[in-house]
């Protein structure tokens, strides 16, 4: 079943069992993904799915902090478990671990030695592993694995 099926089949059973915070997480999403095919103007792949809802998980994690930040532990806790409801919906993120064996299968095939090859390394491991891992701590394991 798709991204797209699973999501409305979700959002009618928790319309049944009167669970208020997934109905709005998942209508929320459901507006995202729609606003994105208007703007396309055709319907969205199962990857470009996973980027809004991944995107959606972003935007939970920083309004996460800025309500920590704020002393509103009630509202983080609220964004907490609408953030667990999208991460529902994604493949499981990579680990370290199986991050830097990625990077390091990249390095090798690339014959990359330098920080100056970041960049092709970064071309080589980012579709491998979006939506499963930031960029940032991609990056970071990039500039790690090339002494940089």
């Amino acid at each position: 079943m798709g991204l797209d099926r699973q999501l409305d089949e979700d959002l009618r059973q928790a319309m049944r069992a009167g669970d208020a915070l997934r109905v709005a997480t998942i209508r929320l999403a459901r507006a995202a993904i729609q606003n994105a095919e208007i703007e396309k103007r055709r319907p969205l792949t199962e990857d470009e799915l996973q980027d809004i809802l991944q995107h959606q998980v972003k935007r939970r994690r920083e309004a996460i902090e800025g309500f920590q930040r704020g002393g509103r532990e009630d509202l983080a806790r609220k964004e907490s478990l609408e953030m667990a409801i999208l991460l529902g919906y994604l493949p499981p993120p990579f680990g370290e671990d199986d991050l830097r064996r990625i990077i390091a299968e990249a390095v090798a095939g690339l014959g990359a030695a330098s920080p100056r090859d970041t960049g092709r390394v970064m071309a080589t491991v980012m579709p491998k592993v979006r939506g499963r891992a930031e960029g940032a701590t991609v990056d970071r394991l990039v500039r790690e694995a090339l002494g940089g």
